[in-house]
């Protein structure tokens, strides 16, 4: 744990400007991290209210903001409420999100996501790295084909993201969707090129970030989010993990943003596992030592002086803030001030499985509709608001993008 510094300077350490790689100026510390916001209208277009919420964030201070859950292939979305960057995308809703959301010097970039194993079964056929039929999760194999082809489709996306405005992307390799589940031992299980030694289960995850450099250029940034540890037993552990953050940083990432955990059925959220203070620094100090790529950290941060500590003493170079933005969008623009100032977290009695995640994501919608004030939702009020809303949208998307259950192998 650390100890906190004794002194006043954490408005200047959280202040100060960074620099990418590719030469990108972020102006100061603190990132809005990817959330799945769920704000999308259905169909994978930016609503009104989305906009809004992105423009509160860049006015508040904070020096970048990932918009979560972007996907590449509308046939494998993590929610209904995802944006999704194809062919028949509303580029002008696109351009007004990417210019509301770098008001005031900020950055906004699309987190390039696939759900794989974990697609919203209503509106997917689930496919991941290897087949699976289980207790919460079954999915089908996707083909070498279709694997070998998924390279291309991330590097047209984010193609597409710099046509309409923004200028980098992350691209998702945690949390348990495709590309995290390619690095798990646990879940790939394959015997061709993509599966065996964690050199090998990072093949495809490389081949994403060499096809996106060569779309997008050398001044465009690319970052990528990675689990430090899965959080499961037989899951990608920290020993492997740090073998992937060497490779990405010798393949020319500009950012690797730290995680952990999966939304994998039954597994524990990082929070659960540590109750109090940032969750991955310990990781972050180890990743140090074999990659020079900056370092962003996501998960746990509560306080500023937390958020200054782990910057001061070189854990990492940027924070990832979620949570701690959903309840003051403002707090960036307090943290770099002398006076500063931290939100007050709710507690929750005994909440259900994915109870707090869709409290935080109805204040969400509460914020990008400027009513947080008058939020009162209880956990379990706030679970079926979440849930009607996609059952809600599963028409709008199946309609928009014309889509039913299919198999996995359609390429």
């Amino acid at each position: 744990m650390i100890e906190h510094r004794n002194t006043d300077t954490d408005a200047d350490v959280l202040a100060a400007p960074f620099e990418l790689p590719c030469g990108i100026v972020l102006k100061n510390r603190l990132a809005k991290a990817a959330m799945s916001d769920s704000l999308g209208d259905g169909a994978g277009r930016p609503t009104d209210e989305q906009i809004e919420l992105y423009r509160r964030w860049a006015t508040g201070g904070a020096a970048l903001s990932l918009i979560g859950e972007v996907q590449v292939d509308y046939r494998y979305p993590e929610r209904p409420g995802n944006l999704v960057l194809w062919p028949g995308a509303d580029n002008a809703r696109l351009r007004r999100l990417a210019r509301v959301g770098s008001t005031d010097g900020a950055r906004i970039w699309p987190q390039l996501g696939h759900a794989g194993a974990l697609a919203h079964a209503p509106i997917s056929r689930p496919a991941g790295p290897s087949a699976f039929d289980m207790r919460g999760l079954r999915c089908d194999e996707l083909t070498r084909s279709a694997v070998d082809a998924l390279p291309a489709t991330y590097a047209r996306a984010a193609a597409h993201a710099r046509a309409v405005g923004f200028s980098g992307v992350q691209i998702h390799a945690g949390h348990g969707f495709l590309l995290s589940q390619f690095l798990s031992p646990l879940f790939n299980r394959r015997s061709d090129r993509y599966g065996g030694s964690i050199e090998a289960r990072c093949r495809l995850l490389l081949a994403v970030v060499r096809e996106v450099r060569t779309m997008v250029g050398p001044e465009f940034a690319i970052a990528v989010k990675i689990n430090s540890s899965d959080q499961l037993e037989g899951g990608l552990g920290e020993d492997d993990a740090l073998v992937a953050m060497s490779l990405l940083g010798e393949a020319g990432v500009d950012l690797i943003d730290i995680s952990g955990g999966t939304y994998f059925p039954g597994a524990p959220a990082s929070s659960d596992r540590r109750p109090a203070g940032p969750y991955f620094l310990e990781f972050a100090r180890r990743a140090r030592t074999v990659t020079d790529t900056p370092l962003m950290v996501t998960g746990g941060f509560k306080t500023r002086a937390e958020a200054a500590d782990a910057v001061a003493l070189g854990a990492t170079d940027m924070v990832g803030l979620a949570r701690t933005m959903v309840l003051d969008p403002g707090v960036a623009a307090k943290w770099i001030r002398r006076d500063g100032g931290d939100p007050q977290f709710p507690s929750f009695e005994s909440p259900p499985a994915g109870g707090i995640t869709a409290w935080f994501t109805m204040r969400l919608t509460a914020l990008a509709k400027g009513d947080e004030d008058r939020l009162k939702l209880s956990v379990s009020e706030a679970i079926a608001a979440y849930e009607a809303r996609d059952a809600d949208r599963v028409t709008t998307w199946a309609r928009a993008f014309g889509v039913r259950s299919r198999p996995a192998t359609l390429e």
